[in-house]
């Protein structure tokens, strides 16, 4: 049995059963597995993920009793199978069909001949196979082609127009680049750019970002640059938060939902170790990631701490140069990192998100000092969740006024999509 499709298989098992996150799920199965070509393992999982509802669409056309006749495993392989063909030249047919048989003899014996007669017949129909029509159900066509549960593509249409809606689906669809944060207290930026070169690494500076660079190559989590801390992997949406905020040398700085601390790390690396910097989050498990990060970089200045952020500390009103609020929210500007975000089910919870924003961001602007910063940020692209969840909180908090704020969109910018807006605490709070 091929280990790279085996692993790719247990991944995608371990998403789809265990509700596991794709990226931890491919970090574990590499781990144990040790594939020969981890490149190819995750262009076929994120493949998959990205693309799922595009091809349970084509295999539901192909099997003969429909997709829902089909368990876990079988539908997996399948999925695996028609990927290869659809999407991956460097994969003969042949090979696509014969792996997949081989796959499905392993973990649904019984279903090996009904995976090899659907993939078959997928190979001589696949030209003639066609998207549903447009004209006659455009959400329904925009969710097979792009594969997105409908209801995100319902709320998109219904805030921002359907050339808008499209490229943005589109651009969920890309895989992202790999962008690194320079860590100032370990490494000069020619250093490090040196170093990667010289380890046969492709580097260009970062658009937004001084700190930033974009990196193509191999294992570079694998790297010793890595495990010494000279750098982190980190989108440019999201060190554009610790370089909005602004911290300065010796600030007392908050950041009240701050797991798993690529922020935090951010934050603590432009104040060069100075000052304090508080990290909250509701859950305390979570503190230990901020913690093994920060002792990864080399960083000292960060306190963690278990705590609801909906809740008040009376012991720090006011104290605070610096607050920030990278609120909880629905991840859809993330999706090209995590795929299995497009495939949420529409929930209460869903609903109940913009109060939740609005309830921390209240409550963690009563420890802004006067003249301090507050930094609301999120990383999705639901205006309930952005801009109307700022404009709430300026409507009943005066004191505050709102100094900058960006929306980054993948389609636009080459970023996550991400919201940022720096407010400042007026000086008098009369």
């Amino acid at each position: 049995m091929d280990i790279n499709r085996k692993t790719a298989y247990l991944v995608l098992s371990d998403v789809e059963s265990k509700k596991a996150y794709s990226n931890l799920a491919l970090n574990h199965q590499m781990i144990i597995n040790k594939p020969n070509a981890p490149g190819f393992v995750r262009e076929l999982v994120y493949g998959v993920l990205e693309n799922k509802l595009t091809l349970d669409y084509y295999i539901d056309l192909l099997v003969k009793d429909g997709i829902k006749s089909l368990k876990t495993p079988e539908l997996i392989i399948l999925r695996m199978g028609f990927y290869q063909i659809s999407h991956m030249g460097s994969v003969p047919e042949y090979a696509a069909v014969n792996e997949s048989v081989v796959l499905a003899k392993r973990y649904c014996r019984t279903k090996a001949s009904l995976v090899n007669g659907v993939l078959r017949e997928y190979i001589n129909k696949k030209i003639q196979l066609r998207l549903p029509a447009r004209g006659e159900d455009e959400v329904r066509y925009l969710s097979i082609k792009y594969s997105y549960a409908p209801w995100i593509i319902e709320m998109w249409l219904d805030r921002y127009d359907v050339d808008f809606v499209e490229k943005l689906l589109a651009a969920g669809n890309e895989t992202p680049p790999m962008t690194i944060r320079l860590n100032w207290l370990r490494v000069m930026k020619s250093d490090l750019i040196k170093n990667l070169q010289e380890r046969g690494f492709t580097v260009e500076q970062g658009d937004l970002c001084q700190n930033a660079l974009h990196v193509k190559g191999n294992n570079l989590l694998d790297s010793d640059m890595y495990k010494l801390g000279l750098f982190t992997p980190q989108d440019e949406s999201s060190m554009l938060v610790a370089e909005k905020l602004n911290p300065k040398q010796g600030d007392l700085v908050l950041d009240v939902c701050a797991a798993p601390g690529g922020k935090t790390t951010a934050i603590a690396e432009r104040m060069n170790n100075t000052g304090r910097i508080l990290a909250s989050d509701v859950y305390k498990r979570k503190l230990e990631l901020i913690e093994k990060e920060a002792e990864r970089l080399g960083i000292r200045n960060i306190e963690t701490r278990s705590w609801d952020a909906t809740r008040v500390d009376s012991t720090l009103l006011q104290k605070a140069d610096r607050v920030l609020v990278d609120a909880p929210c629905s991840g859809l500007g993330v999706v090209r990192r995590k795929p299995e975000i497009k495939y949420k089910e529409y929930t209460t919870e869903m609903e109940r998100l913009p109060k939740k924003q609005l309830a921390i961001l209240s409550a963690s602007s009563s420890y802004v000092k006067p003249g301090g910063t507050l930094l609301y940020s999120t990383c999705t692209v639901n205006p309930d969740e952005n801009e109307e969840v700022v404009d709430a909180f300026l409507r009943k908090n005066p004191s505050f006024e709102k100094k900058e704020q960006i929306l980054l969109l993948p389609q636009e910018n080459g970023t996550d999509g991400f919201f940022i807006c720096v407010m400042k605490r007026s000086e008098s709070l009369i």
